[in-house]
Parts: structure tokens; C-alpha cells; sequence
């Protein structure tokens, strides 16, 4: 899951799936295997869908059927792409109609951006269509079809047997979107340092909190208490009838584990293939308070292993020849960058914001490490424009507070948080002490929950219903956003799944990465339904070699980073 910039203290990208749980270490060995995890059970419907939990829950699951069989009549009308979308021909885009209460499956509706590209292979090849969901929450899986326009080598196979499907989930982008605050203040720098000095400090960033969940009452009161992941995932089985399809064909990644739990959960005859990638702790103890906690302990862990990184590459980027001393020069650059702002608006949250993608993704290991070592070469505009906002992208921006509100409404309305800020100060002042990385800017971008205007929600129990077929669960070992135990967790709760270990390998969205260990794996189950007899554990994919870039070379490394098509981050 990721996440894009967060409040007052944290103005910076922060990472974000945002689950976590204590790393756990499988058995090593390339390719090695363990025995199957078990799984609890459930019975569904006829049609499906499960009811959990009460009146309300039953009138959801007759409202989704409902849903579902209208969008089956009506389908999707088709057309190329608006051209500011961005997506170019054969991608075709269009809309599904969903009700923003399911309980209320012929009251007010909301209309649903899905794109596609056709699969291209024979019409014996096909297999239907594969829905995509990057993670956040927040996050758009629009650009899914482009990793089939632009001839992603690793999707080859699978596209010559499915359409490739992403959609806007709700309160997303060209769905229904929400806001918060507006787009140009959110993004303005420099923020609050997210390390509080004072108490002070820290009523500071209790008011912007609390006026920033006001301001999503204010702005978007009406689709707050419809936000949440269970309706998501109701939208995904409408989405499915409007293809076509009697099954769905998922694969999620970060949040989007979270959202294909409650979906298995809630529609597991309707699954065909399902891959999780990346996993979301699934636990009701977890969502969402107790999982951003863990974040913090797994995110030190995995800085850790970028600073090494940096300390083993020093001939290539002069910032230390030792993790301590790479960590006494971040000390010192977040010190200076608290004096003044580098730039006049890159402060130690923007800093955060920009150096957190390294312990988020493998592929940012150059581009942040380049950045840094150009800056201390006496370049400071690669670090500006790295970290900093770009107040002309407006449209950018509008996109990023967007992710931002939308990443909150469904954490704030998923489940009950601690209203207390005793609880919140007690939690993150204990672990702010050995894990300071991420802890108390974390503790900010969520403390909006505490005192959220809309309904709060019990957690889904998540399990594997009665006609579950195998789910495919892909984790790396050392995953800062979404830790090992997540993956663990979900494949104990789903019967029959298949877990994928990476060893010794921390990056998030693994199925996106070269590893034929995993990549060959994922083609047989999307391609065959295969699963091997038992669990197994990969040797990690290749390290990242270091690149001495320039600052302007640096500089368009960070763009296109920015770019990629990665795991969401609100």
C-alpha cells in the first residue's frame, strides 16, 4: 500500500499499504518448501455473497446481488479513453454504476472509471479478465493496461489470455472523488517537523488533525460513512457482472490484499484466480491501529538495510562507508534541513516524504541514494525538486490530496480507533525511542481517526468461504509497508492458499520484479490454475547495483521513479 503526503507534520510521501506486522522468518533455502497453512471456513449464499453480521449485513448482501444483476444486463459501454486521461488507444475506458449504500441496493448511485485492454492472444488463449488494484488505499489501477502498451515482459504470457482491467475504487480519481483540504494548501512546504520537541509541538499537530478530519466532513460528509474496504469489495463483484464474467480474476497488491481478503470472504464462489501480493495483516486486532504500529518497527528495519546498501556502494556515492556513519550524515541533513529549509521548502518532513521510498522499494535505491550524493556534492536542486512541491501541477496535486483523503476515510471508517491521545502518545512515544524512522510521522498522517466525524466500523472477519479455490499469496521476507506476518496471517485464514516466500528481500509488490522463481509461478496459476503441492521459499531477485549519477541525471531518476507503475501510496 502507499501513501502519498500527509499532514502538517509529514508533507512527504509516506509509505503505505499501510499494515504491518512483526517480521517473521520462514525456513531459508532457494525455492525450498513447508508444509500448507490451514484456514477457517464459511458458508455463502446462493448468489455468493455472505452475510456478516446482522440485519444491516443481510440487506448488503441482497443489495450487491441486486447491483450486480442490473450491471450484468446493462454492461460497459466502451470508448476510447477522454484525452486527459492519459491512456492511449487500443485502451478503452468506461463507467459502472454502483449504489453508494448497498443496503439500499435503489437509492443513490455513484459511477465507477474502469479502462481495458483486450487480451492478444487467440480467442482459444483467452481467459477473461484480470482486475487490478495497486494498494493505498487511495491508489488507481487505471494504468494496469499500459503494462501491455508497453510490452511489460514479465505480463506477456498473461496478457495473451486476459483483458487487463483497472478501475478507480471509490472515492477515487474519476469515482465519485473526495477531498479533504484544499489541493494547493495540502501540498504547500514546509510542513511541521514530525518529530515533536516540545508538547507544544505535539498540540500543534492534535489541531491540524483534528481540522483535517473536519474538513472531510465538511467537504465529503455524505460518502464518508460509505467508504470502507467491505464496500469496495462489493463494488469489485458489481464491476465483475459488468464484464461478463461469472468469476473473478484479481490480482491485488498491498491495500489491494486486504481488499481481495474481504472479497474471498465475502463472494468465494465467485473467485476463479486470485493472487494477493504484498499482504495487509487481516487480523481484526490489526486494521488499522495496531498495523500502523508495526509499520514503524518493520520500515526501521528495512531503512537499516538501504543504509547498509549505501555503506557497501560509498565508492559510488561518497555518503558513508558505514551504516552508522550513512545514518550520522541523515541526522545531519534533517538537522540542517530543520534550521532552514533546503530550498526554502524542504524541511524534515518533505525529507521523510522523499527518503522513505528507498526502505518502500528496491527500485528507488539509486535514484534516492543519487539524489542525496549530489546534494552533498554541492547540488542542492535535485533535492528540491525530489522532495519538494510542485505548486503548477495542480492537477498532480488535486490527485494527491485526493489519495490522501480517500487513504484516510477508509482507514478512519474500517474500524474503531483509540480516541485517547494518552493511548496515541504512550504508543508512539515508546516506540519512537528505537524506531524513529517513521513512527511519529505515521502517528500524524492517522491521527485524523481519532476523532473522525463518520461512523466507525467493526472489522470483517476475514476467512476462506465454502468454495474458495486456491489464492496465490506472494510476500517478500523484509517488506516495510505490508511485513511478513501479514502474508502469513492470511494464508492461516484462507484454506488451500499457496504463500510464496522471498528471502532475504524487502521490497513491496513483488510480482512486479524479476525473479523467475516467483514470476514462473504466477504465470502457471494464471495461466493453468496452478499451485505447487506445498509452500515455497525464493532466493531474493537481484540486488540493485549502484549508479554515480549526476544531479541532473539524479533529478529525472526521481521523476521516473515517481512514475512507475509501483504499489499505491495514497
Amino acid at each position: 500500500m502507499r501513501r502519498t503526503r500527509v499532514l502538517g507534520s509529514a508533507g512527504a510521501l509516506i509509505a503505505g499499504a499501510l499494515i504491518v506486522g512483526a517480521i517473521a522468518a520462514p525456513s531459508a533455502g532457494a525455492a525450498g518448501q513447508q508444509p500448507s497453512g490451514g484456514g477457517l471456513s464459511g458458508s455463502a449464499l446462493s448468489g455468493g455473497a455472505t452475510p456478516v453480521g446482522g440485519p444491516s449485513a443481510e440487506a448488503e448482501a441482497r443489495g450487491v446481488e441486486r447491483a450486480a444483476v442490473r450491471a450484468a444486463r446493462q454492461g460497459i459501454d466502451w470508448k476510447d479513453c477522454p484525452a486527459d486521461w492519459a491512456l492511449p488507444q487500443p485502451i478503452q475506458c468506461g463507467y459502472v454504476t454502483v449504489p453508494v449504500d448497498y443496503a439500499k441496493p435503489d437509492g443513490r448511485t455513484i459511477k465507477l472509471a474502469v479502462d481495458r485492454i483486450a487480451s492478444t492472444g487467440t480467442a482459444g488463449e483467452r481467459q477473461g479478465a484480470l482486475l487490478y488494484n495497486p494498494g493505498g488505499p487511495g491508489g488507481s489501477g487505471m494504468r494496469f493496461p499500459l503494462r501491455v502498451t508497453t510490452k511489460n515482459p514479465l505480463w506477456e504470457k498473461t496478457a495473451k489470455a486476459y483483458d487487463f482491467v483497472g478501475f478507480d475504487p471509490r472515492g477515487v480519481g474519476r469515482s465519485a472523488p473526495i477531498s479533504c483540504a484544499d489541493p494547493q494548501e495540502f501540498v504547500k512546504a514546509p510542513k511541521l517537523d514530525p518529530v515533536p520537541d516540545s508538547e507544544a509541538d505535539k498540540l500543534a499537530q492534535r489541531k491540524l488533525a483534528k481540522e483535517y478530519a473536519d474538513g472531510c466532513a465538511e467537504r465529503s460528509g455524505d460518502m464518508l460513512p460509505h467508504l470502507t474496504t467491505p464496500n469496495t469489495a462489493r463494488d469489485i463483484d458489481v464491476i465483475r457482472a459488468a464484464l461478463g464474467e461469472k468469476k473473478l480474476n484479481y490480482l491485488g497488491v498491498s491495500y489491494g490484499t486486504y481488499i481481495g481478503g474481504v472479497y474471498a470472504t465475502l463472494f468465494p464462489t465467485h473467485v476463479r484466480r486470485m493472487i494477493v501480493d504484498s499482504v495487509v495483516n487481516p487480523s481484526r486486532e490489526k486494521i488499522w491501529y495496531e498495523a500502523n504500529l508495526d509499520q514503524d518497527v518493520a520500515f526501521e528495519t528495512r531503512w537499516q538495510d538501504w543504509q547498509a546498501w549505501v555503506a557497501r556502494n560509498d565508492a559510488a556515492y561518497h555518503i558513508g562507508d558505514t551504516r552508522q556513519k550513512v545514518q550520522e550524515q541523515w541526522e545531519k541533513l534533517r538537522a540542517a534541513a530543520k534550521r532552514e529549509p533546503i530550498g526554502g521548502v524542504v524541511g524534515p518532513a518533505e525529507l521523510l516524504g522523499f527518503f522513505q521510498s528507498a526502505p518502500y522499494y528496491d527500485s528507488s535505491w539509486t535514484t534516492v541514494a543519487s539524489v542525496w550524493s549530489a546534494y552533498l556534492a554541492g547540488d542542492r536542486q535535485a533535492l528540491v525538486d525530489a522532495a519538494g512541491p510542485d505548486l503548477s501541477d495542480t492537477a498532480g496535486n488535486r490527485a494527491a490530496e485526493n489519495g490522501n483523503a480517500v487513504y484516510t476515510a477508509v482507514e478512519c471508517a474500517d474500524a474503531k480507533w483509540p480516541t485517547s491521545w494518552a493511548r496515541w502518545n504512550w504508543d508512539n512515544t515508546r516506540l519512537h525511542r528505537d524506531h524513529p524512522f517513521l513512527t511519529w510521522s505515521n502517528a500524524w498522517m492517522n491521527l485524523p481517526c481519532a476523532t473522525w466525524p463518520g461512523p466507525q466500523h467493526t472489522p470483517l472477519e476475514v476467512r476462506a468461504g465454502k468454495g474458495l479455490p486456491p489464492v496465490l499469496i506472494v510476500q517478500s521476507e523484509r517488506d516495510a509497508a505490508t511485513p511478513y506476518e501479514g502474508g502469513v496471517e492470511l494464508h492461516r485464514r484462507l484454506a488451500g492458499s499457496r504463500l510464496i516466500t522471498e528471502r532475504d528481500a524487502g521490497s513491496h509488490g513483488v510480482t512486479g520484479l524479476v525473479n523467475p522463481c516467483i514470476n514462473e509461478r504466477v504465470d502457471a496459476y494464471l495461466l493453468k490454475g496452478a499451485v505447487d503441492a506445498y509452500d515455497v521459499t525464493c532466493a531474493p531477485h537481484a540486488t540493485p547495483k549502484p549508479e554515480a549519477k549526476s544531479a541532473k541525471s539524479a533529478e529525472a531518476a526521481a521523476s521516473s521513479t515517481a512514475a512507475a507503475d509501483l504499489p499505491a501510496v495514497p
